[in-house]
């Protein structure tokens, strides 16, 4: 074996939040604009400036997302399990709405016809707005807990319902979600439109970061002061066979900051959520796009690692049944399919890196109302 246990559940750990950081930065484009697309359009080809942009490769945007599931599901089966069945109605909706993505930019452009093409940019709205939601709030949620316990056979048993999911904390950290995902798509566009569309997306990036910053200091107080988290009280093997019962968990006044204060290094986390936002903000009210597009890509990178770091070791804790809780140690695969995943992602997450960044760099250049005349057989 080339590595032990405890490096490897490590390494899938920090795989794991490459794969979310990929998709919130990736997806982060063609959601955000998606969702801007009946706002910021405004006529038919303003709109399909704006769909175009895009089109090269949202489907290929989507491996991160299919590939973050399918990681969950390989590495911490217990993770899928427990909330895939938990947040069953909720990853339902996600579905639906993913569902409009890729009839809406196959068909929209089909007919000449406006009711056509604006029922179709609604679709695409919705299948644009629900996921960034759908993920803030399930890691609201996260933080706060999640009701569910094991039975002594290790078969996970919900207690919560949907709207359980919608309370006021898991709903602020949707909106931080959508705020940062309109941010990237709205910096991307100024990137690949020029005149009246990238000034109003200049505006739109500016507002969307500037809110995004306020509610996650917000979120950030509230986990501070206004949540109870979670901490191990008794002592836990880092090498131990996956069982989440052989420990204790309690709830403890300011547990989620713990991690921070013990490791003060942590702390440049949320300076470098916030620090990046003021950077991407400051850059594309120049127009530097680009440079706006990168700091804004490294503030979501730390937007995904600060919870995550606070949680630490726990990766879905329990608020009805506490020893239950899952993290790191308790809820992996075995150290043979940890390893063996391992080889097969080094091997396969430089190509997607590699055949990703071909692309952005075959269709470079800005999309102009003279493109989308000039080939408007040709284009979404």
């Amino acid at each position: 074996m080339l590595f032990d246990y405890e490096t490897l559940k490590l390494i899938w750990w920090l795989f794991i939040v490459v794969l979310l950081t990929g998709f919130a930065v990736m997806d982060g484009q063609d959601m955000g604009v998606g969702t801007l697309l009946p706002f910021l359009g405004k006529n038919d080809y303003e709109r399909r400036i704006m769909i175009n942009s895009v089109a090269p490769h949202w489907d290929g945007n989507q491996v991160w997302f299919i590939t973050g599931g399918g990681a969950i599901f390989a590495a911490w089966p217990l993770i899928y399990a427990t909330a895939f069945s938990g947040f069953y109605w909720a990853m339902l909706l996600l579905l639906f709405a993913l569902f409009f993505r890729p009839v809406g930019f196959d068909y929209r452009s089909k007919l000449e016809n406006t009711t056509w093409r604006n029922s179709w940019d609604w679709l695409l709205f919705v299948g644009s707005i629900v996921p960034p939601i759908i993920c803030g709030v399930a890691f609201g949620n996260l933080l706060q807990g999640v009701p569910f316990y094991f039975d002594d056979n290790l078969r996970s048993f919900y207690t919560g319902s949907f709207f359980e999911l919608l309370n006021p904390f898991a709903l602020i950290c949707g909106i931080v979600s959508l705020c940062m995902f309109i941010n990237q798509g709205a910096n991307y566009l100024v990137l690949k439109t020029t005149g009246n569309l990238q000034n109003r997306a200049k505006t739109c990036a500016s507002w969307a970061g500037s809110l995004f910053i306020v509610l996650f200091v917000i979120a950030g107080f509230w986990v501070w002061f206004g949540l109870k988290g979670f901490a191990v009280t008794s002592v836990i093997d880092p090498n131990m066979f996956p069982n989440p019962l052989e420990k204790t968990v309690e709830f403890s006044e300011g547990a989620w900051i713990k991690n921070f204060q013990n490791y003060p290094v942590l702390w440049a986390l949320p300076v470098c959520v916030v620090g990046g936002m003021i950077l991407s903000i400051t850059a594309v009210r120049m127009y530097k796009a680009g440079f706006a597009i990168i700091a804004s890509s490294l503030s979501i990178l730390a937007t995904v690692l600060t919870p995550l770091s606070a949680m630490f070791p726990f990766l879905l804790p329990s608020s009805t049944h506490p020893n239950s809780s899952l993290t790191v140690w308790d809820c992996t695969s075995s150290h043979f399919t940890l390893e063996l995943m391992l080889f097969v992602t080094l091997i396969f997450l430089p190509i997607v890196v590699f055949y990703t960044s071909w692309a952005y760099y075959t269709m470079r250049g800005k999309l102009t109302e003279e493109t989308i005349q000039t080939n408007s057989k040709n284009l979404y």
